[in-house]
């Protein structure tokens, strides 16, 4: 009937919306309310499609790297963006933060998505967020000379692998692990230790780890603190406040926090036995 309303002449229209009879009335009423739904949904669709319209031309004005970063910190001074990538996400950008953290942003910059990117595969869901930022701790590492860390070996020939733990002296659980150190390396684990005074760079905790690093004998030193003992207070040019930096810009909200060779950061603390198993060496 709607089909029909629509396609009646206007004069037809006109003459049944002036029909006077109560019994026809009844009818014309009827009829009215469908041409104003009919009109009305015409309408509505028209609007949608030019809706549609307007946004695939948005969606066409792709920004670049640099536009999207401006276009953002205009919105947002303070947004301590580092870095503005093409994502494999069709369509987005990935604006990296200071902190590690990752917005998808769309190509025009108008939205954005917090969150990690996971990938649908045949038997599981693969989280392609995290291999980034394994691939960004690596590469990060490898940026830190081994003589800035204080590191406890296993005897000669006997390493199997390493880990990079970010450690802070007062913490409790970094203080379990550490005694757990001897048969870590007995299992071929070589522990390199990065400082990460969680109560900041003003704080007791950071003193103490400057006054290992200037000691004589580091990896002692390390471990009387670890132990509660009191250290003898020493100054030099030190890296703590760098490797702190290089924490926070990691990730790392916690100790201690294990960095495997492959970039995997795992954070808290495991045994050495299941810590060799989570390396695949036990």
């Amino acid at each position: 009937m709607l089909s029909m309303v629509q396609s009646a002449p206007a004069y037809l229209l006109k003459y049944v919306c002036c029909f006077g009879s109560e019994h026809y009335m009844k009818i014309v009423s009827t009829i009215c309310v469908l041409i104003g739904l009919s009109l009305g949904f015409s309408g509505s669709a028209f609007s949608y499609e030019e809706s549609q319209e307007q946004s695939q031309e948005k969606y066409q004005e792709m920004l670049s790297a640099e536009q999207v970063k401006e276009k953002l910190k205009r919105a947002r001074p303070d947004l301590p963006v580092t870095g503005v990538t093409t994502s494999i996400l069709p369509g987005f950008f990935e604006v990296t933060l200071l902190e590690g953290s990752v917005l998808f942003v769309n190509e025009d910059a108008t939205y954005f998505i917090t969150g990690d990117l996971y990938r649908i595969e045949e038997n599981r869901f693969v989280n392609v967020s995290e291999e980034q930022r394994n691939v960004n701790r690596r590469e990060l590492l490898a940026a830190v000379d081994e003589s800035e860390m204080v590191v406890f070996s296993p005897p000669m020939g006997m390493k199997k692998t390493s880990v990079t733990v970010f450690t802070d002296i007062d913490c409790g659980f970094c203080r379990k692990l550490h005694k757990e150190v001897p048969e870590l390396n007995r299992l071929g684990i070589e522990v390199r230790y990065l400082a990460y005074p969680r109560a900041g760079l003003k704080s007791k905790s950071y003193d103490k780890y400057v006054s290992a690093w200037c000691s004589d004998n580091q990896q002692l030193a390390l471990t009387q603190a670890k132990l509660g003992q009191e250290l003898e207070e020493k100054t030099c040019e030190n890296p703590v406040a760098a490797q702190y930096a290089l924490g926070n810009l990691m990730g790392v909200s916690g100790t201690p926090a294990i960095v495997f060779d492959d970039g995997t950061m795992l954070p808290g603390y495991l045994p050495a036995v299941k810590l060799a198993s989570r390396l695949g060496i036990y």
